[in-house]
């Protein structure tokens, strides 16, 4: 592994794939530069820019000028605007240690580690609203730590860091419904990543970004940044299940924006990856994909291009492959079996699905879960006054589940 400490500027490197700037003509053209001002930006020694310049890039990439790893000549204040809500720092990620600070031991790096593992497995579990300020705190000391390291443990640290602010991320993102922040949290993600050069962790970083625009139906900005995850996972090695992954994103985003032809062919080539298999072992932060998983990618799309027999048949199959521990997903599950039963026309086996996707979101709530009832509710309406969807209604809007919506 190369040292991270003579890849440039990796910080603004990672601001501007994670924005959807492939490349530094892009970023020029942006901020209104020429490209060789860029790759001065992005060399090992940034210069300092003017201030129009700065005022452009921290508008562009909400993070201050240290954030894009840049170092203020001295006499000037570090410009502090674009410092996102509820994320730490991110100063000293770039800097070699500062000479009088005490190196951390050895030891800092896999103690960090392994709190950041522990969240990981926390997550099927916990509450989001009760994990996620715990996983910030985590990164607030790594960012911290980050610059009383060197060698090996620095890019422990680094790497430990970049899957916290993921995990902050998809918590976010997939149960908090705010993608905003979520972009914000998978920037800082990317830069850590580069800081520990763990080019797989870069993919998965990229390939959750991609998510963003997928689920607006931008679908250029989210090809852009499947490119881009591809292109870090080619680096890796990547192992089968990697690989399948990115295929099943990139299909979920076709979905979403209306080509599910497209999709569909995405998920068979996922499918032949897994089935050929790989000498690469996978990553174990990837917890959050499997065979089933993929399955239900596809009886999603499935459902989406209506092809409804296929997609009872894929779902049913994922409903009882799925583990215990599983309960996120299982919500996501039976909200499209119950959308599968609406299509065809069957409200009453449609409000089946959608209550007991409602009984296990009171056990362990999950924002893309209640999406999904929400969407078969409004695709009932042509049955609203039947017995059964009354009593989903009467299910969907009690007090409890009416002020979590809200609050969320």
């Amino acid at each position: 592994m190369r040292d991270v400490e003579n890849d440039g500027n990796v910080l603004l490197k990672a601001a501007r794939i994670a924005a959807g700037y492939g490349t530094q003509e892009a970023l020029a053209d942006a901020v209104g530069v020429a490209v060789r001002q860029v790759r001065r930006w992005e060399s090992a020694n940034p210069p300092w820019p003017r201030d129009a310049v700065q005022r452009a890039l921290t508008s562009l990439f909400g993070q201050s000028m240290e954030d894009l790893g840049f170092t203020p000549p001295d006499g000037i204040p570090a410009q502090r605007d674009g410092q996102p809500r509820e994320l730490p720092r991110t100063r000293g990620m770039v800097a070699v240690p500062v000479p009088g600070v005490t190196l951390q031991p050895a030891t800092a790096g896999e103690d960090f580690a392994e709190v950041t593992r522990r969240h990981r497995r926390l997550y099927w579990t916990v509450a989001p609203a009760t994990l996620h300020p715990a996983i910030v705190a985590h990164t607030t000391l790594g960012c911290a730590l980050l610059p009383e390291t060197a060698g090996v443990t620095r890019r422990t640290v680094a790497a430990a860091l970049a899957e916290s602010f993921l995990l902050a991320g998809r918590i976010e993102f997939f149960d908090s419904q705010q993608p905003e922040a979520a972009k914000e949290t998978w920037t800082r993600a990317l830069q850590a990543a580069g800081q520990a050069n763990d080019q797989l962790l870069g993919a998965a970083i990229l390939a959750h970004a991609a998510f963003i625009p997928g689920w607006v139906g931008d679908r250029q900005a989210a090809v852009e940044r499947m490119r881009a995850a591809r292109t870090y996972a080619r680096r890796g090695p990547a192992s089968a299940a990697l690989l399948a992954w990115l295929d099943a994103v990139e299909a979920e985003c076709e979905t979403r924006c209306g080509h599910t032809q497209t999709a569909l062919s995405l998920l068979g080539h996922a499918e032949d990856i897994l089935a050929a298999g790989s000498e690469h072992p996978s990553p174990e932060w990837l917890d959050w994909f499997s065979p089933v998983r993929l399955a239900a990618f596809k009886g999603h799309t499935q459902l989406t291009a209506g092809h409804l027999p296929q997609a009872r048949e894929t779902l049913l199959g994922v409903l009882d492959g799925l583990e215990p521990s599983e309960d996120k997903q299982r919500t996501v599950i039976l909200g499209d079996l119950a959308a599968v039963e609406a299509a065809d026309r069957h409200p009453e086996k449609a409000c089946e699905y959608a209550v007991a996707a409602l009984d296990q979101l009171r056990r362990t709530w999950y924002s893309t879960g209640m999406d999904r009832v929400r969407d078969v509710r409004r695709a009932l309406t042509p049955w609203q006054h039947e017995q059964c969807v009354r009593g989903l209604d009467d299910r969907l809007y009690r007090w409890e589940t009416t002020v979590s919506a809200l609050a969320r």
